[in-house]
């Protein structure tokens, strides 16, 4: 076992004790909160831990910039990586639910979202009342548990740190990137919605404003600049982090949207064009709205408004976007951008290991199926 899949597997360790702790604690009170922690598990199970592994490898190879430090203390700081890569895995864990109750996504990674496990418990147990209500309130609850608990997760680890001052870094990295997303979301959610009364001109540009805040910030930009923190790394070096990470995050982001378009249903675990039966406005959905007449625009619009696509009609999208050569456009902008983040990545002074394994899992982002 090398060392990322070590890691993966004691963070995975990590979560489910963690998960295990908060089940007995909840079934003291009442059996009836069970599923809030056994849904959370659930999901918690596998995932590519990218955000865990960016944070690691980048505490690796900046390792040099902390002072000399006892074998007691390295073993301290090695188990509160662990915490925080676990931690940011918890964060991510929140964002899925609350973004697959907001875009009324009915699956994720091949099984129910949250919110239809949570609807599945009400319609199974004969309870009165609204299923679909029941469903976005269980969901709500567990997204902010999981939040709360990823600040759990993360405090504790800290108390392992070398310093408070790497203490406090750490601390404001994270601040900034649970703000970041909850501000990307709400974006996310008011562009849905107002695109059709706004610039088609401006479309792009917001849509990419968008995706920096709500993904690619806090899935590759925000690991790496915490697990440097936590290496005690300075302001020159976390620029350097954030040249690399912003642009290979933004790749990272569109190389979904692709997916969530054209995505190969049994590898994604999702179905086919998703995104386009949620209506989301994403740079691929710019690029073909510049590229078409009113009226056609406007059945475009008309139709990804909708939320109840048929199979013809989500094809009938597909095709549109690939006839505006919107597809070709997005292609070429996640090589460009690669290009940008691996040269980047080339100029900052790490670790050769360490180095490897980011070039390494930055291309898997890049060249993803899922």
């Amino acid at each position: 076992m090398d060392e990322s899949e070590t890691l993966v597997k004691l963070v995975q360790e990590h979560l489910d004790d963690f998960c295990s702790h908060q089940l007995r604690d909840f079934q003291a009170i009442s059996d009836d909160l069970a599923p809030l922690v056994t849904y959370t598990q659930s999901l918690l199970q596998g995932g590519k831990r990218f955000r865990a592994l960016f944070c690691y490898w980048s505490w690796v190879g900046h390792l040099g910039t902390v002072p000399v430090q006892s074998s007691e203390q390295r073993v301290k700081s090695a188990e509160a990586m662990v915490g925080i890569a676990a931690s940011l895995e918890m964060f991510q864990g929140a964002a899925l639910v609350h973004d697959d109750l907001l875009d009324q996504s009915d699956l994720r990674r091949g099984q129910p979202a949250v919110h239809k496990r949570f609807e599945a418990l009400h319609s199974n147990s004969g309870w009165a009342g609204s299923t679909e209500r029941f469903g976005v309130a269980g969901s709500v609850l567990v997204g902010d548990l999981m939040l709360g608990w990823s600040s759990e997760i993360f405090g504790n680890a800290l108390l392992n740190a070398p310093s408070s001052e790497i203490s406090a870094a750490c601390r404001d990295e994270f601040s900034r990137m649970r703000v970041e997303v909850m501000a990307g979301q709400y974006l996310d959610v008011v562009e849905e919605n107002a695109a059709v009364t706004r610039s088609v001109e401006e479309a792009v540009g917001r849509a990419n404003k968008v995706m920096l805040y709500k993904s690619a910030k806090y899935s590759i930009e925000a690991p790496l600049l915490i697990g440097a923190a936590f290496a005690g790394a300075n302001q020159g070096q976390l620029r350097q982090l954030s040249d690399f990470g912003v642009p290979l995050g933004m790749a990272f982001q569109l190389r979904d949207d692709v997916l969530g378009v054209f995505g190969d249903s049994a590898v994604t675990g999702k179905p086919a064009g998703d995104d386009l039966r949620e209506g989301k406005r994403t740079v691929l959905i710019g690029y073909t709205r510049q590229s078409l007449s009113n009226s056609v625009g406007n059945l475009f619009d008309e139709m990804l408004s909708s939320r109840e696509l048929t199979d013809e009609q989500v094809a009938f999208l597909q095709q549109t976007i690939i006839g505006s050569k919107a597809l070709e456009k997005v292609e070429r902008t996640i090589s460009e951008l690669a290009d940008q983040a691996m040269s980047a990545l080339n100029q900052i002074d790490i670790d050769a290991q360490a180095k490897a394994q980011l070039k390494s899992m930055a291309q898997k982002v890049i060249n993803r199926k899922a």
